[in-house]
């Protein structure tokens, strides 16, 4: 078998071999964790009648409760049924113990769903064992193990033959192992999204908690973009004292000075005007600089795609892009975009030691994708001081999110997303940067 008919194979079972491994990770977390915070839950319940105890133990037995679902729903992401975060944030003031945690534990309503969640999902957690033990199963027929058991043991049996009386029974074990190991691949799907799909009924948002969860959200990225607008205004101040203004004081100086000196000296004025025609040239760069980076003018002149190849033009190593869009975004949107992507292809270049890059941007279903991935050494991280935490905010302006995929030795895959609507225009072609 060549390696496309291997990798085509290998398509084909991958969402059931993860899901048999998620299906595993579920069960061994939901038995280990759930039915002893279940127990830790009642008894600091029932502790709160003694002055002291129960009010600093139920707030700390609920950090353990939330830890351990909070790694379910992670486990959920790549299901077809993923189960989101409804926590509210910690108030401020509220430390572990204190009567404000308390009553901050006691009020949020995904404290007790949580809690009721514990025992059923102990259970269906337990059911997702057969997601991991049914590929199992049949792994252990398509390599003959059956076979050899048969052949040094005295009593077994594998599929339909309990026990096996002889050889060819003991050789269809293959068979019937091919047959259980695809037939386990697509249950472990099937199981695991019925475990999701129940569990977000005791652990997903309510409408009440997503429309809470949405102003939180919305509150601190209304403060994070009036904090680095801030910073971008006082960054243009900056830039204009420090650097045009100060050239064109200089240059009206200069202009002055000759003005003076024409009808005296005529050779010492002409030189002067030099210098301020040179002068005038570099602000006039300057000046263009600062609007590069306020809104870029390839931007206005090419629209994404073209502003897009543009950057990966400028990038000192070869640099994939691929683009479909059947549109362009509003400019606001667009200008964030071409700024994320900017940003994370300098990181690219400063971080990674990559020998390759490649930029994807499509959209669909009201979102605007950007990825941007290298083959460098990974361990990217958004707190890692490489400008990725700047993206986030920048994107979180405008409801957008990033997430970063870069384990140790690489691949680092960037993924942003916007959400938007795209005015029409023609579908710009794919292509590539080498």
């Amino acid at each position: 078998m060549d390696s496309s008919l291997r990798a085509a194979a290998w398509q084909q079972i991958r969402p059931g071999a993860i899901a048999a491994g998620q299906g595993l990770a579920v069960a061994l977390l939901s038995l280990a964790t759930n039915v002893a915070l279940f127990v830790l839950s009642v008894v600091s319940l029932a502790l709160i009648p003694v002055f002291g105890i129960g009010f600093a133990l139920f707030p700390a037995v609920t950090v353990l409760v939330r830890w351990s679902l909070t790694l379910q729903r992670r486990l959920s992401r790549s299901s077809r049924a993923p189960v989101a975060s409804p926590y509210r944030p910690v108030p401020a003031g509220a430390q572990l113990g204190t009567w404000k945690r308390f009553r901050w534990v006691v009020s949020d309503p995904a404290t007790w769903r949580d809690f009721a969640w514990l025992i059923p999902g102990a259970i269906t957690g337990a059911a997702c064992l057969l997601a991991f033990a049914l590929p199992l199963y049949g792994l252990e027929g398509v390599l003959f193990v059956p076979l050899v058991l048969h052949l040094t043991v005295d009593w077994y049996g594998y599929g339909v033959f309990w026990p096996m009386d002889n050889l060819g029974q003991a050789m269809l074990a293959a068979p019937q192992g091919w047959l259980i190991l695809a037939g386990g691949l697509a249950v472990a799907q099937w199981l695991l999204w019925l475990h999701f799909r129940f569990a977000g009924f005791f652990l997903a948002p309510t409408r009440a908690q997503q429309l809470a969860l949405r102003v939180q959200h919305l509150t601190d990225t209304r403060a994070d973009t009036i904090d680095t607008q801030a910073a971008e205004l006082r960054r243009i101040e900056r830039d204009l004292h420090d650097g045009a203004q100060a050239r064109l004081v200089a240059l009206r100086m200069s202009i002055g000075l000759a003005e003076k000196l024409l009808a005296d000296d005529p050779a010492a004025a002409q030189r002067l005007l030099s210098e301020a025609q040179e002068a005038s040239g570099h602000a006039l760069a300057e000046l263009r600089d600062l609007v590069r980076g306020i809104y870029p003018p390839v931007l206005a002149e090419r629209g994404l795609d073209g502003a897009v190849q543009a950057l990966a033009l400028a990038v000192p190593l070869p640099v994939d892009v691929e683009v479909e869009l059947p549109g362009s975004p509003p400019a606001a949107v667009e200008s964030a975009a071409y700024f994320a992507v900017a940003e994370a292809l300098t990181n690219v270049t400063k971080h990674s030691g990559a020998g390759r890059a490649w930029i994807g941007l499509s959209f669909e279903g009201g979102l605007l994708t950007m990825v941007v991935g290298d083959d460098g050494r990974g361990g990217a991280t958004v707190d890692g001081g490489t400008g990725l935490a700047g993206v986030r905010r920048r994107l979180a302006a405008f409801d957008g999110t990033m997430t970063v995929t870069s384990p140790p030795g690489g691949p680092t895959v960037v993924t942003m997303e916007l959400p938007c609507e795209l005015s029409s225009r023609k579908t710009s072609p794919s292509s590539g940067t080498g």
